[in-house]
């Protein structure tokens, strides 16, 4: 995977689609941020075709679930991904970042044994998990991310932080706080950013392999990610 001197992703797993609406350049010395976000839709193409077609809003890349990147608009090009936003002294991110979008149906409801997203899709329950979000105090159900889709934004993101200097990693949640949710605690956002800016990556194993030990003398197993899940062992 590369960077081209269009300012375009070329690589295996790598599509270009048309969005003429973003026409508008960086300032000098921008983009200097990267904003993640999800997509809540159904899949990474039809979202990838909504961010494109007339409305108000688009993004430089969508990643799909197993890991295959979708570029909407040129990385020197500013797209509309972040809306009504601030950053420290910053207002209206559009101008200061790239957004990537990861497909992922956000949060999820569950109704009997169904986790079902907004627009109807049910998804099963090891592709959920029960959380709370870092800007609120009750745990939701929330889409998982993939380890491919994961890897894929790392990859991106180290490419854009080498070739543009980027100095911030934030989510959407982030920069519109109280508006926006994405990309909730599905995302590993703080251990992903802080790895990719600050950390020594070559000194420990990438994050998505990394493994836990359970140190408890005593260990509740429950059918589900939740206290409300029934007791199996």
């Amino acid at each position: 995977m590369k960077i081209t001197n269009k300012h375009l992703l070329e690589g295996s797993g790598i599509s270009q689609m048309s969005c003429p609406k973003n026409t508008e350049k960086f300032a000098a010395g921008l983009p200097d941020t990267i904003v993640i976000h999800y997509t809540a839709g159904r899949d990474a193409e039809t979202s990838a075709k909504f961010l494109c077609s007339e409305v108000q809003a688009s993004a430089h890349l969508v990643i799909a679930r197993d890991g295959k990147i979708i570029q909407l608009v040129p990385f020197n090009i500013i797209s509309w991904h972040a809306g009504v936003s601030s950053f420290g002294s910053r207002q209206g991110l559009n101008k200061y970042s790239i957004g990537i979008e990861l497909d992922n149906a956000g949060i999820l409801q569950k109704t009997g044994n169904d986790y079902k997203a907004w627009f109807g899709r049910s998804y099963p329950e090891n592709e959920v998990i029960f959380a709370t979000h870092r800007n609120e105090s009750t745990p939701k159900y929330w889409h998982s991310f993939t380890e491919e889709q994961i890897e894929a934004c790392r990859q991106v993101c180290e490419l854009l932080v080498s070739k543009y200097g980027i100095k911030l990693i934030l989510g959407h949640e982030e920069i519109a706080p109280g508006r926006k949710q994405d990309p909730g605690p599905a995302f590993p956002l703080d251990r992903f950013r802080d790895r990719l800016l600050h950390h020594n990556r070559s000194d420990e194993p990438d994050f998505v392999d990394q493994k836990g030990k359970v140190t408890a003398d005593l260990l509740n197993i429950r059918s589900g990610a939740g206290i409300e899940f029934e007791k199996i062992a």
